[in-house]
């Protein structure tokens, strides 16, 4: 018999290891000795389910251990004390813990246990009950009674199925049986039936058997097809095609119901409308009509007959085959993509001719039509643009109850496979257009017309108002200042940024636009940006004095054309910062292409180089991520769904990086991960470049060349004429004032003035364009210049990844800084990690002036000082008394009224627009800024209507509502359209609009005017005019921020932030970060009003607000209703 255990001591003291350095518990504990007195401090550690115990706590091997699996643990009481001591001792002994781990072995003794403290005991206590797995034994006890259950009820069960068999069984032997003696009477009768012919034709006996016999046939038929009927009911191949046919019927109701709008639209709107342009006083012309229309009618004649055909396949059910319908179907949706390519232009057309009164009139006639059921024309034009994703749908979800061996499975991917590429087609080209549109709508706005915004390819970034400071000659910077009225005048200029220019314009008293004659339309690739003034410069350093570090220069340097330098004042520094860094963007994007041209020696003009693009691996669905076929900004799939971990990959990737990409992310992150999650990422990134970038960013990074030789990079200017620099220019660094960025001019460069082809190195693509990218906003590294460094792969990597995220931060901080305002330890952090990048030795001079000026940023305190805040206004003690509503103009009104709107409006941080928290329980907490614009807009309106109730005469609130709506005139000239929907929804209230004496009162042009104000904020298609309007308009702007929450609930309410398999659902976190940019647009471009504190006062007075109630107490006493 076995009387040892053998155990491998090496794991064992590998696990004393692991309890030393990783246990769950450590400590010194008093263990009793053989002997019952004496006791002998040990150091313990508890890994798992080992118990270890050393001399010392420096000791290295264990003096033993205990395995606690199935042990128990319990309180004991102090052993007596035989001998009297000191009593200072004895209370000592008697304060000390004691308890008892009892094993579950036969033979092992327990293990008895004491410490100096009672909280200390009950902690080991605790972590030895966790590791003796006793809730694990007690769950197995549990789990192991429930099997024994379930064994008892599968026994019972085949006892009952053994006994039905036997029943069966002995059944079918009693039909036997039957069977045999019917056959014997058969032969009897045939026998007996000459002496039986007077007798009745069949015996009673034989009548009982053949109804026994009939009655159990039948049963035995019904039994048995009932069980096939139960058993093929209750299988998933029945559930799958109980669903597959219910998909169907829905799918020929919803066509059927498609059909009957295209009807109403063709015969209800379309032929009248082509009759009316055929009448003699057309109120609409023909080629209107079909720009509207298009191809609507042969649409509608196909979904006809291909509603016919669901039709005829119905009948014949259950034999449903659709898939020869959609083949049919198919090469005809091609219609689609010219609907969906003019379905905006048509909008825009209709919109047009609802200006005519004549037109407008007759459309409100046909859409009075109770087959419209109130629907307008507008609506009915929007249904066939959702046709083609409704079908994708519902063939997904034909497909997911399909089973694979169908005859039609493979017709139905196709079919699905080709909508799906139709799709993508008719999305890109609606991208398209929308950018085209956009550009055409602001050449239209400039009087001389521009031809660069022809090109297709030029993508419009942002628009706003800067201030041209004018040239002056050095020294004398300071006879300039910001708050001179004719500065403000006569240097304002509206500007635009594309991808490739930037245009600047003045504004004339009409509002049409001019291009300034010299420098109007800048080539961004001929323009260096200057952000921060250099302090060894006299004149930047007066004109940041003057300016407060607002300003900022872009140095232009035509090939055909002496230099000059445009200077350009932002509002604030957060709008500086987005225009700065913008501007910075565009720049590098085009000097990346123009390196890798130069790279690839090819006149290729790709935003990305073929070989990097042409990689497969870099847009291949995976388990954690998958992309889709629109292309972002770098010309690559976008990215449809990924995980946390590949989207923070894909953040700091080394090979390019996409400003979609990292606008989206910046905006979005809070809802899939945190901000130290993404600095941690970052700093690993600088700290760790080979650990923490993953293999297969590296797989390109150093393709080799076609010689497989190592290559120099080098940056060095060029002159116009095309001769090279000397080396003593050669060896010249940018000046330390300028923005860094990829340098204008590259070329290779043999080491040692070599020139000969067969020795120069050159970098491989991919390298060169990770370097160039990863230096976006910080320039290519001048450093490149020895040999040996630039060949070390090593050194390559690690410049490369501190460009990457030395711009990533540059980014974050300049366009995302409430994320440091509102998080002071995120800000310490990134302070602590960019000091740490400084101290690198290796440090490039361009690397360390791009970390400098982020620290510089990030630095800044009180950025929005010069901003006023609601706050402020209303905590105003010192103010005159305000004035009443009679002593106010309307322009004062208005003025002051868009000053509050947009503070309000402005103050608003966009992390608030995450998750609908204004539409939670706990919205207060969640949208204190949010909830606060709505509160505000309220009591704007109530304001207003308690103004005009105040007023016991009907001339006197005639006189007021008429002073209202100019005050919302006003509004809508300054582009406050949430102004302008306070007033009139202020005046569309019950208790006021019911007052028709009043009304009769108010004059034809002020009811006029008020319908043209509620059209252009009317909520119809949602809120379709009002969007118009603020696509054509310039900033400052406000708009209803309720559209846009809006927009933010139907995203959030219409898809998941995660996948079923976890991933994040990148594609709507897209489209919030586009609604969110679209914010943040108007939030950084302030009004240049100034605030009168008697104006804001009497606005801000709560006193003056009457409740609801009130209100209508008031209009019922003014009014009266009159007798029924």
């Amino acid at each position: 018999m076995q009387k040892s255990v053998r155990y491998n001591e090496g794991h064992a003291l590998y696990l004393a290891f692991l309890a030393r350095k990783e246990g769950t518990k450590r400590g010194f504990l008093s263990k009793k000795a053989t002997e019952a007195s004496r006791w002998h401090e040990k150091w313990f550690a508890l890994y798992q389910n080992v118990l270890f115990y050393f001399e010392g706590e420096q000791s290295c091997r264990p003096a033993g251990m205990y395995l606690l699996e199935g042990c128990s643990c319990e309180r004991a009481l102090a052993p007596p004390r035989a001998g009297a001591g000191p009593g200072g001792a004895r209370d000592a002994l008697d304060k000390q813990y004691y308890f008892t781990v009892l094993f579950g072995h036969e033979g092992q003794k327990p293990l008895e246990l004491r410490c100096e403290e009672e909280q200390d005991g009950k902690e080991w206590m605790e972590a030895i009950h966790q590791a003796s797995y006793a809730d694990i034994l007690i769950e197995r006890e549990v789990l192991m009674q429930k099997y024994i259950h379930l064994v008892q009820i599968v026994e019972t069960e085949k006892i009952a199925a053994n006994q039905l068999r036997h029943q069966l069984e002995d059944q079918d032997t009693e039909i036997e049986r039957l069977k045999s003696e019917i056959i014997a009477l058969n032969k009897t009768k045939e026998r007996m039936r000459p002496y039986q012919s007077n007798q009745e034709d069949e015996d009673p006996d034989i009548k009982k058997i053949k109804k026994v016999q009939s009655f159990m046939r039948g049963w035995l038929c019904r039994r048995k097809w009932k069980t096939i009927v139960q058993d093929y009911i209750c299988s998933p191949h029945a559930e799958s095609m109980r669903k597959r046919n219910q998909i169907v019927f829905t799918m020929v109701e919803a066509e059927s119901e498609y059909v009957h709008q295209l009807y109403i639209l063709v015969n209800g709107f379309l032929r009248p409308l082509r009759m009316a342009a055929s009448s003699k006083k057309p109120p609409i012309s023909h080629d209107d009509v079909s720009s509207i229309f298009l191809n609507s009618e042969t649409i509608m004649f196909l979904h006809e007959i291909f509603h016919q055909g669901l039709k005829a396949r119905i009948a014949n059910w259950p034999t449903l085959i659709l898939a020869d319908l959609f083949d049919i179907l198919l090469p005809m949706l091609n219609i689609y993509q010219e609907f969906v390519r003019n379905h905006q232009y048509s909008l825009q057309v209709l919109a047009n001719c609802k200006q005519n009164r004549d037109f407008d009139k007759l459309l409100k006639q046909y859409e009075a039509n109770p087959a419209c059921e109130g629907r307008m024309l507008e609506t009915f034009l929007t249904y066939p643009m959702f046709q083609i994703p409704r079908y994708i749908i519902t063939l997904h979800e034909l497909l997911a109850h399909t089973p694979h061996e169908h005859v039609e499975r493979k017709s139905l991917e196709f079919a699905k496979s080709k909508l799906e590429e139709l799709s993508r087609v008719m999305h890109d080209e609606v991208s398209d257009t929308e950018n085209i549109r956009k550009n055409l709508a602001i050449e239209r706005m400039i009087v001389e017309g521009c031809d660069i915004l022809l090109d297709t390819s030029q993508t419009f970034i942002r628009q706003g108002s800067l201030i041209q400071v004018p040239s002056v000659e050095r020294g004398k910077l300071s006879k300039v200042r910001l708050g001179s009225l004719s500065l403000k005048k006569e240097g304002e200029r509206q500007c635009f940024l594309f991808t490739k220019h930037f245009l600047i314009c003045t504004r004339s008293s009409g509002g049409k636009l001019h291009l300034l004659k010299t420098g109007g339309v800048l080539s961004l690739i001929e323009c260096t940006l200057v952000e921060e003034p250099d302090t060894s410069d006299d004149d930047s350093k007066g004109s940041g004095q003057v300016f407060g570090h607002l300003d900022f220069k872009i140095v232009v340097e035509p090939p055909d054309a002496a230099p000059f330098t445009v200077v350009l004042l932002a509002p604030s520094r957060q709008e500086k910062a987005a225009w700065t860094s913008d501007i910075s963007q565009c720049v590098d994007n085009i000097r990346c292409n123009g390196l890798m041209t130069i790279v690839f020696e090819e006149n290729s003009k790709v935003s990305v180089p073929h070989m990097i693009k042409s990689d497969a691996r870099l847009h291949k669905d995976d388990t954690d991520i998958c992309f889709s076929k629109t292309l972002n900004s770098c010309k690559v799939p976008q990215i449809r769904y990924a995980s946390v971990e590949r989207l923070l990959e894909r953040l700091t990737d080394l090979r390019f990086l996409s400003i979609d990409f990292l606008n989206t992310f910046l905006h979005t992150y809070r809802i899939f991960t945190t901000a130290a999650v993404v600095l941690g990422k970052l700093s690993d990134i600088y700290k760790r470049p080979f650990t923490s970038i993953p293999v297969r960013s590296l797989e390109l990074f150093f393709a080799t060349s076609q010689n497989s030789r190592a290559a120099v990079l080098e940056s060095a200017p060029v002159d116009r004429a095309g001769v090279e620099s000397s080396p003593a220019a050669d060896a010249t660094e940018p000046s330390p004032c300028r923005s860094p960025s990829t340098p204008r001019h590259l070329r290779y460069r043999q080491p040692g003035g070599q020139t000969a082809d067969n020795s120069h190195c050159s970098v491989s693509p991919a390298s060169a364009f990770a370097i160039a990218t990863a230096a976006a906003g910080h320039g290519s590294p001048p450093g490149f210049n020895n040999t040996e460094r630039t060949c070390d792969k090593e050194f390559i990597i690690r410049r490369t990844a501190t460009n990457r995220v030395l711009n990533v931060l540059r980014h974050w901080v300049s366009k995302h800084a409430q994320d440091f305002e509102l998080n002071n330890e995120l800000k310490m952090n990134v302070l602590n990690l960019l000091e740490e990048v400084l101290r690198d030795p290796d440090l490039l001079p361009q690397e360390r002036k791009a970390t400098a000026n982020i620290l510089r940023a990030l630095s800044q305190d009180d950025q929005d000082d010069i901003h006023l805040k609601l706050e402020d206004i209303i905590q105003l003690t010192d103010c005159p008394k305000a004035e009443c509503f009679e002593t106010l103009s309307a322009m004062e009104l208005a003025e002051q009224i868009t000053l509050l709107d947009h503070i309000v409006f402005r103050s608003i941080p966009y992390e608030e627009f995450l998750g609908q928290g204004w539409m939670k329980l706990d919205k207060n907490e969640r949208t204190p800024y949010i909830m606060k614009t709505s509160q505000h807009f309220n009591d704007m309106s109530n304001l207003v209507a308690s103004q005009i109730m105040n007023y016991a005469d009907v001339s006197s609130r005639a006189n007021a509502i008429e002073k209202w709506v100019a005050v919302a005139d006003i509004c809508r000239c300054l582009h406050n359209y949430n102004g302008v929907l306070e007033i009139t929804s202020a005046l569309n209230r019950s208790a006021i609009y019911r007052l028709k004496k009043t009304w009769a009162k108010v004059s034809k042009q002020t009811k006029a005017l008020m319908d043209k104000l509620q059209k252009t904020i009317s909520s119809e298609g949602r809120f379709k005019n009002l969007r118009e309007t603020l696509k054509n308009c310039n900033p400052p702007a406000v708009p209803y921020l309720g559209m846009y929450l809006t927009d933010l609930a139907f995203i959030e309410e219409g898809t998941p932030n995660f996948t079923e398999e976890g991933l994040v659902n990148f594609s709507k976190m897209r489209m919030i970060s586009h609604i969110i940019r679209e914010i943040r647009q108007f939030q950084q471009t302030s009004y240049r009003i100034d605030h009168q504190p008697k104006v804001t006062q009497y606005l801000l007075d709560k006193a003056l607000i009457i409740d609801e109630d009130t209100l209508y107490e008031l209009s019922l006493k003014i009014e009266p209703r009159l007798p029924a």
